[in-house]
């Protein structure tokens, strides 16, 4: 008769919890096995046992915070009867969740890798398909409003207004990373906010 496995110890939630909090602090490469393995409270073979590699348990890290602290933005997105609303809440909830007072202010998914050692390439690729696919629906959002007719533009055109509304969040992170606080995020995304009716027209 086999003998079973010895069970965790710990809890795969909490411990994946710690290990957002520190990639979050220190960045993809700034953040070592042995720095999640104290964090974590659980032994470096654990961590390979229940998480895989340094780049899957990230990879599931981002997961989370996509679900978590990245799910106002997206909901914003859906939430709004005009596109107009739509990307106006969207800033704003980008803004509310890069300086809550319980977490770093900037957004994992624009600062975590955006530079590195060759060999993270393929982490870096990893956030790069999650920032585009964020383009993507904010675009998706935009066509929307031309399909409904609240937003007057061409629907070919609406990738050029994506891409700005992208790098405003971007940017957002950014200078929230840099010790903007919400008020002053809020100034720019009324600066942002008040070409609209230019841009789409």
């Amino acid at each position: 008769m086999a003998t079973r496995g010895r069970p965790r110890t710990f809890d795969p939630d909490t411990a994946l919890q710690q290990a957002t909090r520190l990639f979050w602090e220190r960045g993809y490469e700034g953040t070592s096995l042995s720095d999640l393995a104290e964090a974590m409270g659980i032994a470096s073979a654990s961590i390979y046992h229940a998480f895989g590699s340094k780049a899957d348990l990230f990879r599931q890290v981002m997961e989370r915070y996509g679900t978590t602290y990245g799910g106002p933005p997206k909901r914003a997105l859906g939430e709004h009867p005009t596109a107009r609303e739509a990307v106006h809440a969207m800033l704003r909830a980008t803004a509310d969740q890069i300086t809550r007072p319980d977490a770093p202010h900037y957004c994992m998914l624009i600062l975590a890798a955006p530079t590195g050692a060759v060999e993270n390439h393929a982490v870096r690729e990893f956030l790069a398909d999650i920032r585009r696919s964020q383009f993507t629906a904010i675009k998706e959002r935009l066509a929307q409003g031309v399909a409904d007719g609240d937003l007057a533009m061409p629907r070919d055109s609406v990738d050029g207004l994506a891409r700005y509304y992208a790098t405003v969040v971007q940017g957002l992170s950014v200078q929230a990373r840099d010790g903007a606080t919400r008020d002053q995020l809020e100034a720019v995304i009324t600066s942002a906010m008040t070409p609209w009716d230019v841009l789409t027209g």
